[in-house]
């Protein structure tokens, strides 16, 4: 018998909307940690812990029940009391804690012990209402006061922090058997109870926001299958798309890919009502981004356009209007990230939005194009025109800073700016070969296949919007840039294409991931397709779990690090969709398979933003990178990305047809797909592998309206 191995982050993190609990193993919060309630980029627990007469909880076992609940058992250490001391593990403790606007925590004790005990459980709390900023970088400046106000008569307490007109607070009310009292930062419950009797408690936390207050659930956590929230996911699981195989693996990964889409969802309301984004991850990363969300609603587009018409609208929204440095904003410039903290209140940060990407606004056309074809609607290509032709404008007067044909980056904001702007946005996460970094202006080559891309896509956009002569535009524009681009980034004599050109137009010759993203674009010519995805899986750049971000042969390899030799999931799915583009389905299948392989590791299946580069042999399980953010928007987008590579998925709603190129591997022989949604029409498919061909069948939904390649 085989023995399953599971890695995964060693604390409880539940989500829901703009709030993140993240907690120890046990639920709780140890002072002076990263960890705490998270509500709108500001802390309002930065301590949360139980004690029984002063002594802290021994932990059994603590696990997330779902993405907005979680459950631990503890259970007593001995306990010095008037009585007699309680011996060790004479009473358990279980503590649930779920999220659906504000927070309800139970509070569950019974006594083992055959004697009656007395003691007081006590809850030390502490608030520092830190900003999301000043916790990751560890220095935490007050600026504002904190008021704590107890009122015996209802039970409950108020601690709010004011700076001039930025407001947060929480208000816990208690709920108990016994009644609580407050002094020294503590919520002390006197306990007395027989042997085998139990005590109860519901503490509801409300979460204010300036005016605005978030109510705590009232449903103990027991009954929480009745709620909102939970009949939010029981629909979601509903309407969206549906997978069965055999194989367990690549089943697991994709259904807890479903969920955790569903845990990311984030309401952003706007004038007219309110549109769903994807968050970018979990625990650092509730917020509105743009490249992030942009990726994850393309990667989505089967699962659900709702992402992808959300992002549209609520980018367009944010979309840049003016000049200004110090938020590296251009006019027509879709946004980096929206924090709502108090440094970005009182403009301490440039995220009010900052809009240092030069990914992003490409991206977007990108996504109006793929929700287009899902859902065939012209409405959604005329509501979006303005903002796609102010993106068109700013990829031609901003995003090509020298006028050159290529897009270039560089931060005008100092200090605050991003040194990188690209999907690999780290600081030193774009090397010459001998690991220096880079010099910009920098032209990344993904950016460039970006474009290329969305050119591309949106000649097809204006043909659709009877528009002729801007259609055969943007065809002039991307034929010109495929070939400027194959003659400026290709090297022969070094067997690929350049990772950038640097400031100096010189080819940075360091190989990476990125160039896998050219294949997605469609920017590499068939003749050169085939050393592009060999190299990619060279064993320098293929460890076994995925490629790699840096190839291992670098100067800089670090297979720990963040985005210089790491794998990340949602790259390799990019890549592997690439592949298939190019002709090259069992390449595809291969990513599929490593990557998959890595998340039935991963506690619950779960993908993380990214692991560790190590090399399959030398490390039989994948290896976690500590502040890797689970879940991740994009990391869980790449089960379908993956699934997209292998079925060939190529909708075309306007015309009421589903394209696929199914080419099923030995490792996956047989799947089928409920609810798959084409232009408004639902369709069931089922494939498996007959010899080395994949048979198709349409199960429901017009047959005619499906097209298989070569037919």
């Amino acid at each position: 018998m085989s023995l399953e191995v599971q890695v995964g982050t060693p604390h409880l993190a539940i989500h829901q909307g703009d709030t993140v609990w993240l907690a120890e193993p046990d639920g709780q919060v140890n002072a002076h940690t990263e960890r705490g309630l998270l509500f709108r980029d500001t802390r309002l627990f930065s301590a949360w812990l139980l004690y029984a007469n002063d002594q802290p909880w021994e932990l059994l076992n603590g696990a997330v029940t779902t993405h907005y609940g979680m459950q631990a058992f503890l259970a007593s250490p001995p306990i010095p009391s008037q009585d007699g001391d309680i011996p060790s593990r004479g009473l358990g403790l279980t503590l649930s804690r779920w999220l659906d606007g504000g927070i309800h925590e139970d509070l569950d004790l019974t006594n083992y012990t055959g004697r009656r005990v007395r003691f007081d459980l006590e809850l030390m709390m502490r608030s520092d209402f830190a900003d999301l900023f000043e916790i990751k970088s560890g220095r935490i400046v007050r600026r504002g006061h904190v008021t704590t106000v107890w009122s015996d008569a209802e039970q409950r307490l108020r601690c709010d922090y004011r700076n001039a007109d930025f407001h947060r607070g929480v208000t816990l009310t208690a709920k108990a058997a016994s009644s609580a009292v407050f002094a020294n930062g503590r919520l002390t419950f006197p306990i007395d109870l027989g042997p085998g009797e139990t005590w109860h408690a519901c503490l509801l936390n409300d979460l204010h926001d300036g005016d605005e207050t978030l109510a705590a659930p009232v449903l103990c956590e027991h009954a929480n299958a009745a709620s909102e929230v939970a009949q939010r996911l029981a629909d979601w699981r509903r309407d969206t798309l549906k997978l069965q195989t055999p194989n367990e693996e690549f089943y697991r990964t994709f259904h807890q890919a479903v969920d955790d889409m569903a845990a990311l969802r984030m309401p952003v309301d706007q004038k007219g009502g309110s549109d769903l984004m994807p968050a970018a991850g979990l625990p650092w990363f509730a917020a509105l981004f743009g490249r992030d969300s942009l990726i994850a609603a393309i990667q989505t587009a089967p699962l659900t356009t709702a992402f992808a018409t959300g992002a549209l609208d609520v980018l367009g929204r944010w979309q840049a209007r003016e000049r200004d440095d110090a938020r590296d904003a251009e006019p027509g410039k879709i946004l980096h990230e929206l924090r709502r903290g108090e440094l970005a209140h009182f403009k301490l940060v440039p995220h009010t939005p900052y809009f240092g990407t030069a990914d992003a606004t490409p991206l977007y056309l990108i996504t109006l194009h793929t929700a287009w074809r899902w859902n065939g609607k012209r409405a959604l290509l005329e509501r979006h025109l303005e903002t796609a032709e102010r993106c068109l404008s700013w990829i031609d007067d901003w995003g090509d800073r020298d006028g050159d044909g290529f897009q270039e980056y560089e931060t005008r904001a100092g200090v605050h700016g991003y040194e990188n702007m690209a999907w690999k946005d780290a600081g030193d996460a774009v090397l010459y070969p001998d690991g220096t970094h880079v010099r910009g202006p920098k032209a990344l080559c993904e950016l460039q296949g970006y474009v290329f891309d969305a050119w591309t896509r949106m000649a097809e956009v204006f043909d659709a919007l009877d528009r002729p002569e801007r259609a055969a535009a943007m065809r002039d524009k991307a034929a010109a840039l495929f070939a400027r681009f194959n003659a400026a980034f290709w090297d022969e004599a070094w067997g690929g294409y350049a990772y950038a050109l640097d400031g100096d137009k010189q080819r940075v010759l360091t190989s990476v991931s990125n160039v896998g993203h050219l294949l997605w674009s469609g920017i590499v010519p068939p003749d050169r397709a085939r050393r592009v995805v060999d190299r990619l899986l060279a064993p320098d750049m293929f460890s076994g779990w995925g490629i790699r971000t840096l190839s291992s042969s670098h100067a800089a390899y670090n297979p720990y690090s963040y985005q210089n030799g790491s794998v990340w999931p949602h790259d390799n799915g990019l890549i592997a969709v690439g592949m298939k583009r190019a002709g090259f389905a069992a390449e595809a299948a291969r990513v599929a398979r490593a990557v998959s392989g890595a998340a039935a590791f991963f506690a619950l299946h779960q993908m993380p933003e990214l692991y560790a580069g190590l090399p399959r042999d030398a490390a039989p399980f994948p290896v976690q990178v500590p502040g890797a953010n689970v879940p991740q928007a994009w990391a869980a987008g790449s089960a379908f990305s993956f699934l997209a590579a292998m079925l060939g998925l190529d909708p075309d709603a306007p015309r009421g047809v589903l394209r696929l190129d199914p080419t099923l591997p030995q490792w996956l022989p047989e799947l089928r797909l409920n609810d798959l949604c084409v232009n408004g029409e639902r369709f069931d498919l089922h494939f498996r592998r007959v010899g080395d061909t994949t048979v198709t069948e349409v199960l429901r939904g017009n047959p005619d309206a499906v097209v298989l390649a070569g037919g």
